[in-house]
């Protein structure tokens, strides 16, 4: 009797594909980032590459977006209370945080920032994937957020 391999290498595959899109992605770049490193790209090299935008969402993760000062932008990160966002971070020079004059839910991080001065700066947050609870299955996850704002003179 012939044995086909066809039904557990079809398995492996399926297997294979579903955990490649569970956790998070290695190229996002941690969480917390060191006040030694330097935010890439600068402001001259980025202008043609970057988007303007005045409202960043979770969506908007690892993206590059340009202001020219005088501007505000606008984080938004919705999450819940067992998936709570951290409060994001900066690190480089040309945003002031303002107040966001928004109401937020608990889990959420809103931030406003305005643009002051050339420069680049990085800002992150991170959640964790799966939601904690007692007695429940949980991961240790984390999904983190990574955006790059270039501020230009206008």
């Amino acid at each position: 009797m012939r044995r086909s391999i066809l039904g557990p290498s079809l398995a492996v595959a399926t297997l294979a594909l579903a955990l490649t899109g569970c956790g998070s992605k290695s190229d996002t770049g941690s969480a917390t980032v060191s006040p030694s490193s330097s935010p890439s790209p600068t402001p001259s090299s980025s202008r043609a590459a970057c988007a303007a935008k005045e409202t960043l969402a979770a969506t908007d993760t690892n993206g590059t977006f340009c202001l020219t000062t005088g501007s505000t932008v606008r984080i938004l990160l919705d999450g819940t209370t067992a998936r709570p966002w951290a409060p994001v971070k900066t690190v480089g020079s040309g945003l002031k945080a303002t107040n966001s004059g928004i109401l937020i839910r608990p889990g959420d991080a809103s931030n406003a920032y305005q643009a002051v001065s050339a420069g680049t700066v990085k800002l992150t947050s991170s959640r964790p994937l799966c939601a904690t609870a007692p007695h429940k299955i949980s991961c240790k996850g984390i999904q983190e957020w990574s955006v790059t704002v270039v501020v230009s003179k206008p």
